[in-house]
């Protein structure tokens, strides 16, 4: 999932959705002058609010990094962007696009280098006083830039300028950025009344507060730990990652036990893997439980009041919804067509289910008649780990095989392999020549291969700690863009793998593998991006996973496992008899990772595609699970509770489903490489480079795809890669 942070001038809707901006707020507020806390460097002299320097075109001080120096920073920050804004503004001449929409895109440097360094801070590295600074400026900050692009003589100019597009020679580009940015902010309310305004800014406001109280509340359940003190109860585990939980709880201060915490890159090997049943029983629960435990940090009052302010929101702006509200400037555009592409592949997905299901129960049921366990029924805490079993007794491939083979160290340098192959860019390590906010971070100058020619830099910040955030994302600290000089790229991806023991390589499942080359996935395509417009960078919701999802497919060809997937003791290449278990089983267990996934996205579209929302959330969850034919061995992947997607901001707020809407097009993609050279053709690499990542939003994306297939995407590859029936 991408976290990037874009331009201050984007629409307001995309400005209060960035979770990159204040990490599940967004905006900032310069409306009275409140003295900052006392900051660790001189009044006007905040060494956050400084231009960058060093290689690269300028790199983040991280270093510099204080949580107290933050809100002096907001407040500057502000002024300036309300300065700039101000100029373009008071400019007597008629309105234009070079005198308004241009300086408007060329504004608010300094805050967006800020807000790169805020958003590392609360998500790589928070603790309670960076919540407390988030808590107290979301709001404040929500304020400021509702005001600003609700400015009455601000939208008179963009008007002015919407209204003579066709006339005053404009190019397509630039057109497009016209229509778009009036419509959008007409969209977010420019012809409110200003009673309206008011209203407007006030439910922002509270939004973003609540956004982060959400945030708040998930990071306290994600830092517990479910503390083992007999190693027994761990038979299953691989060595290492035995070896892990016990350097986890020695550095809680626990040392000879071993500590499992509550995230899911913790929770899932043990699910997966752990013979102890109980011991499943008890992670599975900490883990789904996640903000709905009755105390302190239970996460269901916060969501009913973000539920009843985005609906109020919706229908003052004009929308029947807030989902209506969402969606309008997304390629599916309409909950409906979202949801009829959801309900094509739910019914085959619950299908597979059952089957899975009974072959697990029929394993079990021979294990407790062979006397090597107790007669059980599956439950969700069973479900991964009789899933093995079935893909033991199937395909004879046991996790366990594989994951010697998988170091994360040579799988990064696989990834880079592929980009170079496909795309030409080249991966050279700098780690220790620039400042890192985690000493773990690694750092890699990012080239092209054919010219030398510098594109930006690439942080990798691989492992778990306590202050990250859970999951995997990617953002950019500086993104491309032409207008005003051309910009190279400060990409970030992060990840909460479990590091291997001290002296030991970090080995990961298939699963993080695949994780891996999602998010490098997003990094390529920001890396790879050339627009002049910083307007024109960002694209639909429902396609941002788009590129991520199609770079997974390179991990298991035959390229990148010969050269890359190696013992991590012998060095020896992953047997082929091994290789092709793994292809054998690839449409293994596909009914529980799309119900696990669909069901969570159908929820999303339920929940706010009605007209009063739900007030008793877990009520909500269980009717619409009930509704649509859940089964019971299966738990959402995201329950509301913990769902970030939805809570932590607007973000991916009727948007869940993008993920299928953009893997119907990866599917299709691979089918045309399929149908062409095979993975690697270049032909295919440059058309699908040149039409669909380097071009950002320049034209409209569902005929940007069109361009590069000939046609829309077709489900039925789709569901041919997951094994499900076509008819």
């Amino acid at each position: 999932m991408p976290r990037s942070a874009p331009h201050f001038v984007r629409r307001l809707s995309t400005l209060l959705a960035s979770t990159a901006m204040l990490a599940g707020m967004s905006q900032m507020t310069v409306t009275a002058a409140e003295p900052a806390p006392a900051a660790t460097a001189p009044v006007g002299d905040n060494p956050l609010l400084a231009p960058w320097t060093g290689p690269y075109e300028g790199v983040p001080p991280w270093d510099k990094l204080d949580p107290e120096l933050f809100p002096d920073g907001f407040q500057k920050a502000m002024a300036e962007v309300k300065a700039e804004v101000q100029k373009v503004i008071a400019n007597p001449e008629t309105p234009t696009f070079d005198n308004t929409h241009v300086p408007m895109m060329l504004a608010g440097d300094t805050a967006d280098r800020l807000f790169a360094l805020w958003g590392v801070q609360s998500s790589n590295k928070s603790n309670d006083r960076v919540e407390d600074i988030d808590a107290e400026w979301s709001p404040k900050i929500s304020t400021f830039y509702t005001e600003l692009f609700l400015e009455p003589k601000l939208f008179a100019r963009y008007k002015a300028v919407y209204d003579a597009r066709k006339t005053s020679g404009l190019n397509a580009q630039q057109i497009r950025i016209v229509e778009r940015s009036y419509d959008e902010m007409v969209r977010d309310g420019a012809n409110l009344s200003p009673d309206n305004k008011a209203k407007l800014v006030a439910m922002n406001a509270r939004l973003e507060g609540l956004f982060s109280t959400f945030s708040s509340k998930l990071l306290g359940d994600e830092k517990l730990y479910t503390f083992v003190t007999d190693k027994a109860e761990l038979a299953g585990l691989e060595p290492g990652f035995v070896a892990s939980l016990a350097s986890a709880a020695e550095a809680q201060g626990k040392p000879g036990q071993w500590a499992i915490k509550n995230t899911r890159s913790s929770a899932q090997p043990v699910l997966q893997n752990a013979t102890d049943r109980a011991l499943r029983e008890k992670v599975w629960k900490a883990f789904v439980g996640r903000g709905d435990n009755g105390d302190a940090n239970d996460t269901n009052a916060t969501i009913a009041e973000i539920l009843k302010l985005r609906q109020q929101r919706a229908e003052l702006l004009g929308f029947p919804n807030h989902a209506a509200y969402r969606m309008a400037d997304t390629m599916a555009k309409t909950p409906e067509a979202a949801m009829g592409l959801m309900m094509k592949v739910w019914p085959a997905a619950v299908a597979r289910v059952h089957e899975e299901v009974a072959d697990m129960q029929a394993i079990a049921d021979a294990d407790a008649k062979a006397g090597k366990g107790v007669k059980l029924t599956i439950e969700p805490w069973d479900y991964r780990f009789y899933a093995e079993k079935v893909r033991k007794a199937k395909y004879d491939l046991d996790e366990s095989e594989v994951k010697p083979y998988l170091q994360l160290d040579k799988l990064r340098d696989a990834m880079f392999w592929s980009a170079g192959q496909l795309y030409d860019l080249g991966f050279r390590e700098n780690t220790g020549t620039i400042p890192v906010f985690d000493p773990k971070v690694k750092t890699f100058e990012v080239y092209n291969l054919k010219t030398n020619e510098n594109v930006g830099v690439l942080y990798l910040d691989n492992f778990a700690r306590d202050g990250k955030r859970s999951g995997a994302w990617m953002t950019t600290y500086r993104s491309q863009q032409t207008l005003g000089g051309e910009r190279n790229v400060l990409a970030s991806n992060n990840n909460n793998f479990t590091e291997g023991a001290k002296g030991e390589p970090t080995l990961v499942s298939l699963d993080d593998a695949q994780t891996l080359f999602h998010e490098f996935g997003h990094g390529i395509h920001y890396l790879l991006q050339q627009v002049t417009y910083p307007a024109l960078a960002g694209v639909p919701r429902d396609f941002v996973e788009y590129p991520s999802q199609v770079n997974e497919n390179w991990l298991m060809t035959p390229e990148v496992l010969s050269k890359f997937a190696t013992h991590y003791k012998t060095g020896e290449p992953m047997p082929q008899a091994l290789v092709d278990k793994i292809l054998a089983s690839d449409k293994f267990n596909q009914g529980f990772s799309t119900v696990e996934y669909l069901s969570s996205a159908i929820v999303d579209m339920k929940l706010h595609d009605r007209k009063t929302p739900p007030t008793d959330i877990d009520k909500f969850e269980r009717e619409t699970l009930a509704e649509i034919g859940m089964p019971k061995e299966i738990v959402m992947r995201h329950r509301l509770p913990q769902f970030g997607h939805l809570f932590s901001s607007d973000a991916y707020s009727a948007g869940y489903y993008s993920y299928l809407w953009s893997e119907t097009m990866d599917a299709d993609t691979w089918a045309a490489f399929t149908e062409a050279g095979g993975p690697w053709d270049r032909k295919v690499a440059d058309k699908f480079r040149t039409i669909l990542l380097m071009t950002g939003n320049e034209t409209d994306r569902a005929e940007a795809y069109r361009a590069f297939r000939g046609r829309d995407p077709d489900v039925k590859a789709l569901l041919d890669k997951r094994g499900f029936p076509t008819e």
